[in-house]
C-alpha cells in the first residue's frame, strides 16, 4: 500500500475541503524499507530529475568519529541499544538517523541518513558513569 502525501482533505479546524483534483502519481511516497543489522545490501532508487538515492536495507559497518582523536575509523555493528525514532526498532534491530548503536568500539550515535543517503556514519558517544 502506498503512502499519499497530497493535501489533506479536512481543515485545521476540522471542516471538510472539497478535493480540486484527482490524485497524482507523483505525491506517493515510496514503500517504507528500514535498515537493519545484517550482511550489507544497499537499493538504487530513481529519483526526480534522473537523480539517484541510496538506501541500506542492511549492514554489518559504520563509519565512527573519534571527537577526542578527530579521526574516522570503520567499526562492525553488534546491535541497536535505543532508538529515538520508535522503542519497537530497538526489537528489529532498525537503524535510523540518532540511533545509539553498540560497536566494537563502543557506543556510537548515527549521523547520516541510511535511508536517504546509501552511508552510515556516527560519532563516538562518550563514555558517562559513575562506579557504584
Amino acid at each position: 500500500m502506498g503512502i499519499w502525501q497530497g493535501r489533506s482533505r479536512r481543515k485545521p479546524s476540522g471542516g471538510r475541503l472539497r478535493p480540486i483534483r484527482k490524485k497524482r502519481r507523483n505525491e506517493i511516497a515510496r514503500e517504507l524499507q528500514h535498515a537493519t543489522v545484517g550482511a550489507g545490501t544497499v537499493k538504487h532508487y530513481r529519483v526526480r530529475g534522473a537523480n539517484e538515492k541510496l538506501r541500506i536495507l542492511t549492514t554489518s559497518a559504520i563509519n565512527v568519529f573519534d571527537p577526542a582523536t578527530r579521526t574516522m575509523k570503520p567499526a562492525k555493528v553488534i546491535t541497536v541499544r535505543e532508538n529515538p525514532a520508535n522503542p519497537n526498532y530497538v526489537q528489529r534491530n532498525i537503524i535510523t538517523r540518532g540511533a545509539i548503536l553498540e560497536t566494537d568500539l563502543g557506543l556510537v550515535r548515527v549521523r547520516s541518513r541510511p535511508g536517504q543517503d546509501g552511508v552510515l556514519n556516527g560519532v563516538l558517544v562518550p563514555k558517562t558513569g559513575t562506579a557504584a
